[in-house]
């Protein structure tokens, strides 16, 4: 079983150039939790989830890291929470997407595709065409078409 017998076709997305306020909307809207992020040719560029912006409006405390020969402090947040969400709706979602994208081609064998998945904890894989977004699977998918001859 390959790839493109197991990807959702219709894929949630994001432009380079929106905002972190449009992943959002799409988050809620769709209840999904990630979207790849693509240009202009449709190529994937970065893949933005729910945990990249639990780590943006999350408390960061301060932190000293002390060595040897010298100690640094680092300041944690000096604006409050609403503040902190504000904020983040205004950034362009590359400012906290991941940039290092793990994918899979089109005709992907799904025993691979479960390995990935399932060594790298990752939810969904997008897929991709002649370097172009085609799909994404995720962890259902994934079961959903495995198991199905065998119940």
């Amino acid at each position: 079983m390959k790839a493109a017998e197991i990807m959702i076709s219709e894929v949630y997305k994001v432009r380079e150039t929106d905002t972190v306020r449009a992943v959002i909307e799409l988050f809620i809207k769709h209840h999904i939790s990630g979207m790849p992020v693509v240009n202009g040719q449709n190529q994937i560029v970065a893949y933005v989830s729910d945990g990249d912006v639990m780590r943006y409006i999350g408390k960061h405390e301060d932190k000293i890291v002390d060595s040897i020969y010298f100690a640094f402090m680092f300041k944690g947040d000096d604006v409050e929470f609403d503040e902190r969400i504000r904020e983040l709706l205004d950034l362009n979602v590359l400012e906290i997407a991941q940039r290092k994208v793990m994918k899979v081609t089109w005709d992907e064998e799904a025993e691979n595709i479960a390995a990935i998945l399932g060594t790298k904890r990752i939810k969904k894989l997008p897929v991709e065409r002649d370097g172009k977004l085609v799909g994404i699977i995720s962890r259902g998918d994934v079961i959903r078409h495995t198991f199905r001859s065998f119940l």
